[in-house]
Formats: C-alpha cells, structure tokens, sequence
C-alpha cells in the first residue's frame, strides 16, 4: 500500500486524490441573490449534513487563486440562499451552470431553469429541483492559506419536497434519482440498495 504525505504533495495532486477517494459526494445546486439583484446559481459537491437538530448543512466553497466565488460572497451579503438537490433529470441543466461567468450574468438564464419564489427568504429557487431548501446563514469560517476557501453552515428553515417522492415521513432514494459527484467529468447515479441493520 501507498503511503502519502499530504506536504509533499501538489494543491492539485491532493485535490486529485480527494476528489478521487472520498465518493460519491451529494451535489448541492446553491441559488444566490446578489446585490444587483441577479440570480446565481452554481453546483458544489463539498456538501454535507451538519445537524439535524437544529437542521443544518455545510458549503466549503473553493477560492482559485484567493478570489472569492459570487456564491460565497452573496451568502455572506445576504445571509440566506436555497440549496437543491441535483438528481437525474435536472443534472445536465445543472451542469451548464458551473461556467464562468461575471457576476452580473445569471446562469439561471444560461441554462434555462425555472425561477420558483421561495416561502420565507427572498432568494428564489429553481422549479426542476425535487427537493430544495431554504437556509439562512447560521455561520462562516475562512480557512487556508490566501485564503484558500469559505466554510459555510446553514440553517435550513424551510423544506420543499415534491410530493410523489415523500411518503409516510420518507424520502423514496429511487424517486429522487440523486447523482452524486465522482472524479473527473464522472457523476453516479443511485445504484443497488441494501440493507445492514445497525447494532443496539
């Protein structure tokens, strides 16, 4: 077995290996509002689950070169945003958001999604998402050298979950149809499901 320290290594070559090891990773589709009131959208697969008591979830938002990402600044501007879930049917969309382009321009527009007015922030979400959640900012960290990224946490205080996935209190994996983030131009969509009962 390979032994690597991290030190000796690349940004690159351990954004390689990161990226190469720790899979899948859910996709967050993150819509903004920024000052000039343009809608934002970008795809992150640095996303998790922080808490479930209160709800919360976690954004690292990468910084190349030190710059800072328009979603990390409208967050912490505005302090709310919709997180949404990428699934089969609406990654291709999703997909076309990640190109760059200037603050004033809306990937929304480019890759022709559907504004949907949320019910407690002002920030809208997109209409093709099956599940969307409305967040507030609870909290931000930066870290890294330059620095290198924004942590951000998020309170979620609204769910929107579209109603032939949701059933007797649970979210139906295959209805959903999640992808998830691999290596690469890679995605993976939800394959096999088996079950492990967990020790008491």
């Amino acid at each position: 077995m390979l032994s690597i320290d991290p030190n000796t290594n690349t940004e690159r070559e351990n954004y390689k290996f990161l990226i190469g090891s720790i899979i899948p990773r859910p996709i967050a589709f993150v819509t903004t509002l920024s000052e000039d009131g343009v809608l934002n959208g970008a795809p992150f697969s640095y996303f998790n689950i922080v808490s479930s008591n209160p709800p919360m979830i976690s954004l690292s938002i990468q910084r190349p070169g030190g710059r800072q990402k328009d979603t990390a600044r409208n967050i912490l501007q505005k302090k709310e945003f919709v997180v949404h879930i990428v699934d089969e049917e609406n990654v291709e969309k999703i997909n076309k958001t990640a190109a760059s382009l200037s603050p004033h321009e809306s990937e929304i527009e480019l890759a022709q999604l559907t504004e949907v007015a949320s019910t407690k922030i002002s920030v809208p979400g997109i209409q093709q998402a099956k599940i969307r959640l409305e967040c507030v900012l609870e909290h931000s960290l930066t870290l890294g050298d330059l620095p290198g990224f924004d942590l951000i946490i998020g309170k979620i205080i609204q769910y929107h979950i579209e109603d032939d996935i949701y059933k007797n209190g649970r979210i139906d994996p295959i209805g959903l149809a999640a992808v998830s983030r691999l290596a690469g131009a890679s995605y993976a969509k939800i394959g096999e499901v088996f079950e492990i009962e967990r020790p008491k």
